[in-house]
């Protein structure tokens, strides 16, 4: 027992030191001498509205060199699409190029249709020089509608910045007057051909990140930015600090008018939420479901909070590639011991007996629907031959993860669970037979009160909601990860109390089946996410096309429901504690 725990512990800090490894993304110290080779690589392209939709570089009829080179690719870098070649450029150290031949090429009518093809759907490639990234499109549109021409860029402008034996900042430009039409289906001779300026800087080495920081939000935009965030949120907690003025007085009277009863000798019938105080913590239907709900989503909490950290201590800087995919996987993994003792422990507080059903319940709650949707989506990468199909080795990796450390983890952690000492703390005794639920209006129903449940935490999000899709779904650089915590912590908060509120006027018109509506009121803020992504696909952005829509969409929903099984636990728990502390200031007989 002793080897095998100590051979896991290995395992573990193998898994640590390599996702350390890994995010720190830079092995080398980035020095060069004069005339030496700088890694280059040309990673993919797509068309710019779809960032999905991405194809290996020389999918399009490119100068290949004789032999197609890969780089060894982490695994987050192969989650992220990345599928980097040697380019065929020359660019070593403070060389500089005049018009240089890349090579000259026939090319054939089909040639000719996939470079227009391109061409009208706005691709663009992608490239890494020196672990800096550099775009530039493929070609352009005349846009005269009467006559329209497209037009292939075949001459590229390297500019590089260098100080001392550093590469600090990089950009590429494309010649418009060399620019080949390809409008007709006929074959043609092209030559592609490229240039290369060095200049020197006294910009350091530390700094070349902070254009693409710079990129993200200009001065102006960030002050808005702040102003609205700033704004957002104390509306919103206004808000929150009045329905918490009315809620306190509302139960100050509550505990004057029971005391008062208390004292009287006189018996009376009792009202409101004591009534029910026999009711109140009677266990919830399929229990080992709920347990198992509250389990993921503590596990989600967990590793939302450790992305956090990391992003707030500078890991996750611009373009540090696949650092996010890489963390989110190695955190998941490590964290599922949180989910599996969190699950068996409140199944054990509810007397249940099924443990190895609240396991693997517990175990699939998150990584079920998100291995379906993995399924279909990786299905529909393959026949888009794009390089967001995941090869099968990275598939192989990622089931030895799960294998080797979530599920173990999983296991050992529902283990401690059962075994904890841990007993559900109930002020009050529960009575053999439920009460009978009054009838309700309808806006009591579960459905309108998650509707007025998720409005308010929603309404803290919106705004900053933009700019993350505009960076998971467009081109921009998100790096304000200050503001985004501050939102979280804020969501985390109103969550918490507009299902306390909730439970409360539930309770006080004798409805006491509160456990699996206080869950569905604090994740319902995930319903308005994903109603947001309909807003956002439809009416702020240009994506198109069966595969980017599959993997919009497919992504989003699986985000969101993350997200309801997180919120849903912060919900419960928050309801729990207040429910405990009201039933603890009253006398139940």
């Amino acid at each position: 027992m002793a080897d095998s725990l100590s051979l896991r512990c290995r395992v573990l800090a193998a898994v640590l030191l390599a996702a350390v490894i890994v995010v720190d993304a830079s092995a080398s110290d980035h020095r060069y001498g004069q005339g030496d080779k700088v890694p280059f690589y040309a990673n993919k392209v797509g068309p710019f509205h779809n960032p999905s939709e991405t194809y290996k570089f020389f999918d399009l009829p490119f100068c290949q060199p004789g032999k197609i080179n890969e780089k060894l690719e982490d695994l987050g870098e192969v989650l992220n699409g990345d599928r980097m070649v040697q380019a065929p450029y020359e660019l070593n150290f403070r060389v500089d190029h005049e018009r240089t031949t890349l090579c000259k090429r026939t090319l054939a009518v089909k040639d000719v249709q996939k470079f227009r093809d391109a061409v009208m759907n706005d691709y663009y490639f992608q490239m890494y020089y020196d672990d800096l990234p550099i775009w530039g499109f493929i070609g352009k549109v005349d846009t005269d509608p009467k006559n329209q021409h497209f037009f292939l860029f075949t001459h590229v402008h390297f500019e590089v910045e260098f100080n001392n034996d550093r590469v600090v900042e990089i950009s590429v430009a494309t010649d418009a007057g060399t620019a080949v039409d390809i409008t007709e289906d006929k074959e043609m001779e092209v030559e592609f051909t490229y240039s290369a300026k060095w200049k020197e800087t006294t910009k350091s080495f530390d700094k070349r990140m902070d254009k693409y920081s710079r990129y993200s939000f200009l001065p102006q935009h960030l002050e808005i930015h702040w102003f609205s965030i700033i704004n957002s949120c104390v509306t919103v907690l206004l808000l929150t600090g009045f329905l918490a003025t009315i809620l306190m007085r509302v139960l100050k009277n509550d505990f004057i008018k029971y005391s008062r009863d208390e004292e009287s000798s006189e018996e009376q019938e009792e009202t409101g939420w004591k009534y029910i105080h026999g009711d109140v913590f009677r266990f919830p239907k399929n229990k080992d479901f709920f347990c198992a709900v509250l389990g993921s989503g503590t596990q989600l909490l967990f590793l939302v909070i450790f992305i956090f950290i990391l992003a707030l201590v500078g890991v996750f800087y611009p373009y540090n590639r696949g650092a996010l995919w890489t963390a989110l996987v190695v955190i998941y993994a490590l964290t599922s011991g949180i989910a599996g003792y969190t699950a068996a422990s409140f199944y054990k507080q509810m007397e249940g007996t099924n443990w190895v059903r609240n396991i693997l319940l517990t175990g699939c709650m998150f990584c079920g629907p998100v291995f379906i949707s993995f399924c279909f989506l990786n299905t529909v990468a393959i026949v888009y031959n794009s390089t967001n199909a995941k090869p099968f080795g990275t598939i192989v990796i990622i089931i030895l993860i799960w294998a080797l450390i979530t599920f173990p983890l999983l296991v050992a952690g529902g283990i401690a669970g059962k075994k904890s000492n841990a007993e559900f703390q109930a002020p009050c005794r529960t009575t053999k037979y439920p009460r009978e639920i009054p009838v309700l209006p309808w806006y009591r129903h579960t459905v309108p009160q998650m509707a007025m449940a998720g409005f308010l935490p929603f309404s803290a999000i919106y705004i900053e909601l933009y700019y993350i899709f505009a960076s998971v779904w467009g081109h921009k650089v998100y790096t304000i990860y200050s503001i985004l915590f501050i939102v979280f912590i804020i969501l985390i908060i109103v969550t918490a109390f507009i299902t306390i509120a909730l439970t409360y006027f539930q309770l006080a018109v004798e409805d006491h089946e509160w456990w699996w509506r206080s869950v569905l009121c604090g994740g319902s803020t995930a319903l308005f996410i994903f109603g947001y992504c309909f807003y956002y696909y439809y009416a702020r952005s240009d994506m198109s096309g069966f595969m980017q829509t599959s993997f919009y969409f497919g992504f989003m929903a699986c985000v969101c429901y993350g997200f309801f099984l997180m919120l849903g636990t912060v919900g419960f728990r928050a309801s729990l504690s207040f429910v405990r502390h009201i039933y603890r200031s009253i006398k139940c007989d």
